[in-house]
């Protein structure tokens, strides 16, 4: 009987191991990788101007001049080419100087943007507008349309910056990346990344700890010395 059991009891690890095994490594590669990387590298501080601060203006216009059809509730100053700009709502781009409303962000617009926000140095590749993207990609989550600026660089460097808003938005880079890809596969969130409440994380998680379990009682049941202990006891 006791030799069914361990028989029972082996054979449940085994598969549960096997079945678990890849999961398992992805939680202790990933885990690894955390705790051994800098997270401000990931950011890509090292490619960023830290010491960025925003143009002064003056001689602005009143708020209260710019012709918008709602009442007021947010507003931002954006610095455009050297030109102030007023971010309204969230939602326009007017000149603070004369009123105007601006429709549109230009390339050379975006490149002075990103050449503000980042390090000195950086040779620019290309420039490219997108107005959509996948919800894999690396701008995931973020304001759409913008311009994605690639850098020569061995490490695939890419800025971003949102049109609507004239905001510099995020810095990719290939440790970035690596971070992304293991930090789906340490949440098994494969949707958005960040969601640890999903059905497959909380299955695995579960099935973890039952293949613990067997293993702590395969190894109960297969030494008698143990077994004789407890009964003692």
């Amino acid at each position: 009987m006791k030799r069914k059991i361990s028989l029972r009891i082996r054979k449940a690890h085994r598969y549960l191991g096997i079945f678990l095994g890849i999961q398992f490594l992805f939680w202790t590669i990933s885990g690894l990788y955390f705790s051994w990387t800098n997270l401000d590298e990931i950011h890509g501080d090292h490619y960023k101007n830290l010491e960025y601060e925003p143009l002064s203006f003056e001689n602005l216009i009143s708020p209260s001049q710019i012709n918008v059809k709602e009442a007021i509730n947010t507003l931002e100053i954006r610095d455009i080419n050297k030109r102030p700009y007023y971010f309204v709502n969230k939602k326009w781009l007017f000149n603070a100087v004369n009123g105007e409303k601006k429709n549109e962000l230009s390339e050379a617009e975006a490149l002075y943007i990103a050449e503000k926000h980042m390090k000195k140095g950086l040779e620019v590749k290309s420039i490219e507008k997108i107005s959509e993207v996948g919800k894999h990609h690396e701008y995931r989550k973020k304001l759409l349309p913008a311009y994605v600026i690639s850098y020569k660089s061995d490490d695939n460097l890419k800025a971003y910056v949102s049109i609507s808003d004239a905001k510099f938005q995020s810095v990719r880079h290939r440790s970035w990346r690596w971070f992304d890809f293991l930090w789906m596969t340490h949440t098994m969130d494969y949707e958005g990344r960040d969601n640890f409440n999903t059905i497959t994380l909380r299955a695995f998680s579960l099935l973890g700890l039952i293949t613990v379990l067997s293993g702590f009682t395969l190894a109960f049941v297969t030494t008698p010395k143990l077994m004789r202990f407890f009964k003692k006891n």
